[in-house]
């Protein structure tokens, strides 16, 4: 280009920079730092590619985390010999033909990850179509060998070695082999969980050999919910079935299958949610604050719920092409996505009343197992060396004939009033008035049984039919009151407060543009704001219930939530964090004597309403027992 400026000669000229056309193995090396972040992402690439071929087994061996070799091992359709050399090209697919790009059916679509992953490693792959002869391809660092025959009695197998060693700055940024094997194992549950009538099998073969199998579900048999429950059981634990509610729920298109945990089942983190659109799994924010807002009401900010939820739409209605690694997606009305989960889980865990978790009574048979016994030392303390398990006594069951002759032995010569002679009525209760009213309410029929006794003026113990229930009368109570309250609120509306003087908030034109979006339904809760002029917003009433407020601390934290989550429900939490105050001081308080008429009511009350298994924080409200769990701890199984 010419110098413009004459006080410039040529010879003083900066140097302009030259544009390039980057060769085939540059570009493909560079679209693997996209596709390919790490062994696990090269697995979940392959794997999805053998279940888009049809396959009903699909085993996957690693070595070294996966750094050194993986191989996937599928009985797909297979590759014909004369498409081999096209599978390993850029953007060459047969999953879709390029008309539609939102009509997509499969997992794979693009028809990058095959050269990504031979730009970047030395990839093999051997397939065989029908009765065909098998053949094999090559590719090392982006040049790509001659077909050849091989031997493969059917489908399809990948081999990728020494991955990044084409690009060995990215071999810098790996993890431990450990950490690497366990992201790999974390794909592979994901998928399978997605595919319940797919057998999978892992295998970490360091070292050589057959190696060991780290993980294996087969394919799983009858209808969908039959097989997914199955699979979910299998993968995240049979306590998780057990306590997971069945969601099968359709709105406008879309239609949520899957299960949720129950609240009293919840996690430390979010490791146990799993959300899947149309089969693929995905980390989606939108997603992720839905499940959060269905559990709002029932957990703790401190605990997680535990979920396995798929969404199954025409692929029209979401575009999975907004991610390289396609673990986000974009739904065109994401409002309808979001409701559908929230009305969904929250319909759920109505209708599930006051079911808590069978974990809760498996914690409290843990409780009574005795601690193993360390040796006595000085003055009968226990040093710090454990002797081994508690010793367990078990006697021998004796006959029914054996044991009315026992008896008939060791009964008194006279007929002094002992335990023989007391009615039933005073078996476990030493106010027999109080014992009386509690036993004349038989435990048929009911979940929650029949009031027997009140311990420690804090705990309703009662029988029901296949055992005993342990309820804590302070939680349910509170529970049950509100409730009420926010049956009340939902009626009757929330109470707002106008403000004498407008506060102003002073903010970016973002900002907001963006909680202006949610304008309406602060307005619902008592929160009016009104657009200002330039960034400012004008706030004119606040919640009544909430007294002074702090409004421009209230917007700010509102604004976080909207970027962090998408949503807010920072007004929500304090109006309801407001009536869980309320409803713990009108609750029936520890240390009050109970009537029996009293407690019955009380678990009559906690059977007809829904979520009183736990507490406002998560906690459950009582601890059920069956009479086979109470027989083992005293030896009698």
């Amino acid at each position: 280009m010419p110098v413009d400026n004459p006080n410039i000669s040529s010879e003083n000229a900066p140097s302009l920079p030259v544009i390039r056309q980057l060769d085939d193995a540059a570009i493909n090396r560079i679209a693997a730092g996209e596709v390919v972040e790490r062994p696990a992402s090269a697995v979940k690439e392959l794997v999805e590619n053998a279940i888009d071929a049809g396959s009903r087994r699909i085993e996957i061996a690693y070595a070294d985390g996966g750094k050194t070799l993986i191989r996937i091992t599928d009985d797909g359709c297979g590759i014909t010999e004369e498409q081999l050399p096209l599978a390993l090209s850029r953007h060459a697919t047969s999953k879709i033909d390029g008309t539609d790009l939102l009509d997509i059916h499969t997992f794979g679509f693009r028809g990058e990850a095959l050269p990504s992953l031979g730009a970047v490693g030395r990839l093999s792959i051997t397939s065989r179509v029908g009765k065909a002869p098998a053949a094999q391809i090559s590719v090392e660092g982006g040049a790509m060998s001659a077909v050849k025959p091989a031997a493969l009695s059917g489908g399809t197998i990948v081999e990728l070695r020494d991955l990044f060693y084409a690009t060995p700055a990215r071999l810098k940024f790996m993890r431990s082999d450990r950490a690497e094997a366990q992201a790999i194992t974390d794909v592979v549950k994901r998928l399978a969980m997605a595919e319940p009538f797919v057998g999978f099998t892992l295998r970490d073969v360091t070292g050589g050999g057959d190696g060991r199998v780290t993980f294996r579900v087969e394919a799983e048999n009858g209808d969908l919910f039959d097989a997914l429950h199955g699979r979910l059981a299998r993968i995240l634990g049979k306590e998780f079935a057990d306590n997971a509610l069945k969601i099968d729920a359709e709105r406008e298109g879309l239609r949520l299958i899957g299960y949720a945990a129950l609240p009293t089942y919840s996690r430390g983190s979010s490791v146990a949610q799993y959300l899947f659109v149309n089969g693929r799994p995905v980390k989606d924010k939108l997603l992720v604050g839905a499940l959060r807002g269905a559990y709002f009401d029932y957990l703790s900010r401190d605990r997680h719920p535990a979920a396995a939820l798929f969404i199954d739409c025409d692929p029209h209605l979401v575009d999975v092409n907004v991610h390289p690694a396609k673990s986000e997606v974009r739904f065109r009305d994401p409002g309808l996505a979001r409701g559908l989960i929230v009305s969904s889980l929250r319909h759920a865990l109505a209708e599930a009343g006051h079911r808590a978790s069978t974990t809760v009574a498996n914690s409290t048979l843990d409780a009574f197992k005795p601690e193993p016994l360390g040796n006595m030392g000085a003055l009968g303390a226990t040093t710090s060396t454990p002797a081994g398990p508690a010793r367990v006594y078990q006697m021998d069951r004796p006959s029914l004939g054996a044991r009315t002759a026992a008896y008939q032995a060791q009964a008194p010569l006279t007929q002094e009033p002992g335990f023989a002679d007391l009615t039933e009525a005073y078996s476990a209760r030493v106010e027999p008035v109080e014992t009386e009213v509690a036993q004349e309410v038989s435990a048929e029929g009911l979940p929650l049984g029949a009031a027997r006794a009140q311990v420690h003026e804090n705990y309703i113990v009662a029988q029901t039919e296949t055992g005993m229930v342990i309820v804590d009368q302070h939680a349910a109570h509170e529970r049950l009151v509100y409730e009420k309250l926010k049956r009340q609120m939902a009626e009757n509306g929330v109470a707002a407060q106008a403000l004498l003087i407008p506060e102003i908030v002073e903010l970016s034109e973002g900002d907001c543009a963006r909680i202006m979006t949610v304008a309406d339904d602060l307005s619902k809760l008592g929160l009016t704001i009104e657009a200002f002029g330039g960034g400012a917003v004008a706030v004119r009433e606040t919640p009544a219930l909430l007294g002074e407020v702090n409004a421009r601390a209230m917007v700010l934290d509102i604004l976080d939530e909207l970027d962090d989550a998408g949503e807010s429900m920072l007004v929500q939490a304090k109006l309801e964090a407001i009536l869980s105050r309320v409803a713990c001081h009108g609750s029936i308080r520890s240390g009050r004597r109970m009537r029996g008429e009293e407690m019955n009511a009380l678990l009559r009350e906690m059977e007809a309403t829904p979520h009183s298994g736990q507490c406002n924080h998560g906690r459950p409200t009582y601890v059920e027992l069956k009479l086979a769990d109470i027989e083992r701890l005293f030896g009698r199984t």
